[in-house]
């Protein structure tokens, strides 16, 4: 079964940069699409961005698209999420997450059920 651990998370201005990682455990980390999600003050969950197990195909919530990229390194067992021009609205609890099923290249956003325990993000001046 594959735990995740995110990290990164910070206190940033506004129009900065930062890099978030979540690192699974077991050898079956690279067979799962995986995402990242975020939830905010008194909002739901929400999703952000996902890429298949292989990295070649990736979804981007239209609130962050242009500014965030989602990669992974299967080598390593960790994805990650690079979020550039941050804003203040993205200031919340960033989770990764993994998909329901191996293999599976269909990413829509309620197909991920295995959570991280998340990291922090504050865009704030």
């Amino acid at each position: 079964q594959v735990q995740l651990v995110e990290s990164g998370g910070g206190l940033v201005q506004p129009g900065g940069s930062l890099k978030l990682s979540c690192e699974g455990s077991g050898r079956t980390f690279g067979t799962y699409a995986m995402a990242w999600f975020r939830q905010a003050p008194g909002k739901e969950r929400e999703f952000v961005a996902a890429v298949t197990w292989s990295g070649h195909k990736t979804e981007y919530a239209d609130s962050v698209k242009g500014r965030f990229t989602i990669f992974r390194d299967n080598n390593a067992n960790t994805m990650y999420l690079r979020m550039n021009n941050l804003k203040p609205e993205d200031t919340a609890v960033y989770y990764c997450a993994k998909h329901n099923s191996a293999y599976n290249d269909y990413i829509k956003p309620h197909l991920f059920a295995s959570w991280g325990q998340g990291t922090q993000v504050t865009v704030s001046s």
